[in-house]
């Protein structure tokens, strides 16, 4: 992969195989952690058309999320066993039963072994620490489930977003953009990512300015998401990733 010193020129050739950037989908997730994330990364095959963007589930059903709107995938997981890279979106209380899916685990866990990168946005992140992918590594995820990504292994570090290695994990939502331009920068190059960047206008500028990060004021927003670590561990046992006490 090129470093990030590196910048494109926009001439590619075609030779050789199609390096396929994988999205995985299951049922329940949230729309922004893949469309945001897509929108980047499609630009890619426009700059580099060595690369090809396809969207993988288990079947090719239409699948539910947590926002109303429905997603398909383009591909099966039998379709695309080698990506080149993947990336894993989260959810909210569906990415809790999707962490106990064997077939979308597996299928996780065997793309990780030979891609040269694997990302996660948000609570996608519990994915990939139930594949065993972030054990004793720093990751990030959405702030309301740090205590189950680190439950499963991983140690919670509370930044836009980490990486460690070939695995990139992103913080709530909307930092899935953050993560998929700089996988792009990776790929094509920093100057034609941040033509990318311009040509979907990211440049946040929220309303109500910087987030409270205040611990009292997480505390007490967390039940919004989803129970204590205790409720949820005891509703799906494989979610308690600490090693069995003698």
């Amino acid at each position: 992969m090129p470093s990030t010193d590196e910048t494109s020129s926009g001439d590619h050739g075609t030779a050789g195989p199609v390096k396929q950037l994988a999205f995985v989908v299951y049922p329940g997730l949230t729309p922004l952690d893949i469309i945001g994330p897509l929108q980047v990364l499609s630009a890619v095959p426009r700059i580099d058309p060595s690369f090809e963007v396809v969207v993988a589930g288990e079947a090719l059903d239409v699948l539910p999320t947590d926002a109303v709107v429905k997603l398909a995938p383009s591909h099966t997981f039998d379709d695309v066993p080698d990506p080149f890279g993947i990336v894993v979106p989260g959810g909210e209380g569906p990415i809790l039963d999707a962490a106990g899916n064997r077939r979308l685990l597996d299928y996780v866990r065997a793309s990780a072994e030979t891609a040269e990168f694997v990302m996660s946005v948000c609570t996608g992140a519990i994915i990939l620490a139930a594949a065993g992918l972030l054990r004793g590594r720093n990751a990030t995820t959405h702030w309301a489930y740090a205590d189950l990504v680190e439950g499963l292994g991983a140690t919670y570090v509370r930044q836009r977003w980490v990486e460690e290695g070939k695995i990139l994990t992103t913080a709530g939502v909307s930092a899935g953009i953050d993560g998929a331009l700089h996988i792009a920068s990776r790929l094509v190059g920093v100057d034609m990512a941040r033509v990318i960047q311009l040509g979907i206008e990211y440049d946040p500028e929220p309303p109500f300015g910087p987030i409270d990060w205040a611990p009292d004021t997480l505390d007490a927003l967390r039940p919004l998401w989803r129970g204590t670590w205790e409720e949820e561990v005891a509703k799906r046992p494989y979610l308690d990733g600490r090693p069995a006490r003698s």
